[in-house]
């Protein structure tokens, strides 16, 4: 049975002072109070669309950046004492000057047994740089795991959909689902496509033949689905185990809403037979369509 992987030590909370960036905050701020890592709250500002406004302004860069900083702290300030009066928590804050992806990539990097954790959508850098190309980006810049927060921190994660290929990487996605949320039920899912399925169609090989390798396919995955489990050391009680056929993207935006799961944790290195789950693809469809949180693993 594999060591568990300790808790945070420390969660980065990077925000644009948004309403729905604030939910990211929040629910760092709760997973602090949960686990007592240390919280810090970052906000980066890209100064470099004032200069047209500098100039109607007739200011000095230096001028403007002092106020656009200075204005950002302070609601920046509001937000932490915000986030002590509701969860009892104490967060350092941070504002600094530059680019987003260089800046939470350098800070994230710098922290141990880290978390970053941002809002799926912001007022303006925010919503672009989390999903899409940007999000390899981020992600491979560092080893620190990128928590997407959409839902409102009511309570701790309560139902965890985590989606394995069943390769060598697995066994770390589970861990960082139980080292995010080690009380919620989890629903462990793998999804398969009976290898070179589309050439024996092309061969037109009958139905009967194809739904006989499938359940083959499908009876092994089951298999290989209870032998990660007991190497995760999953509790029995509380997992759920499903094996289906299909398109993985579409089936764990399907699985997610018949399991009412709001956690879903992904890795975002693929191996084996299902090279979709990358960034760029299943992982990038997740973060963009998902209405759960999403947590993407290194």
């Amino acid at each position: 049975m594999p060591a568990p992987m300790k808790p945070f030590d420390h969660l980065l909370a990077a925000t644009d002072l948004s309403a729905p960036a604030r939910r990211a905050a929040e629910r760092a701020a709760l997973l602090s109070r949960e686990t007592g890592a240390a919280l810090e709250l970052l906000h980066v500002a890209d100064l470099a669309p004032l200069d047209r406004l500098r100039r109607l302004m007739n200011a000095s860069a230096a001028d403007m950046s002092q106020r656009v900083l200075g204005a950002a702290q302070v609601r920046l300030d509001a937000l932490a004492q915000a986030l002590r009066e509701r969860y009892g928590v104490d967060a350092v804050r941070r504002v600094v000057a530059g680019s987003l992806i260089t800046e939470l990539s350098g800070r994230a990097s710098e922290l141990a047994s880290g978390l970053l954790v941002c809002g799926a959508r912001g007022e303006s850098v925010l919503r672009h740089h989390l999903l899409g190309s940007t999000a390899s980006r981020l992600l491979g810049g560092t080893d620190c795991p990128l928590l997407v927060v959409r839902q409102v921190a009511h309570e701790p994660y309560r139902r965890v959909l985590v989606p394995v290929d069943l390769s060598a990487a697995s066994p770390r996605v589970i861990a960082q689902a139980l080292r995010l949320a080690p009380a919620a039920e989890f629903v462990l899912l793998h999804v398969f496509e009976v290898p070179f399925e589309a050439k024996l169609r092309y061969a037109s090989v009958d139905a009967a033949t194809l739904d006989h390798y499938r359940l083959v396919t499908r009876d092994e995955a089951l298999q290989a689905m209870q032998r990660l489990c007991d190497e995760a050391a999953l509790p029995a009680g509380r997992t759920h185990q499903l094996v289906v056929h299909g398109d993985p993207a579409a089936q764990v935006m399907q699985i997610e809403q018949e399991q009412e799961c709001d956690l879903i944790v992904i890795g975002k290195h693929g191996e084996g037979a299902l090279p979709e789950f990358l960034i760029g693809s299943v992982t990038e469809q997740v973060l963009a369509e998902s209405q759960a949180d999403v947590l993407v693993c290194p």
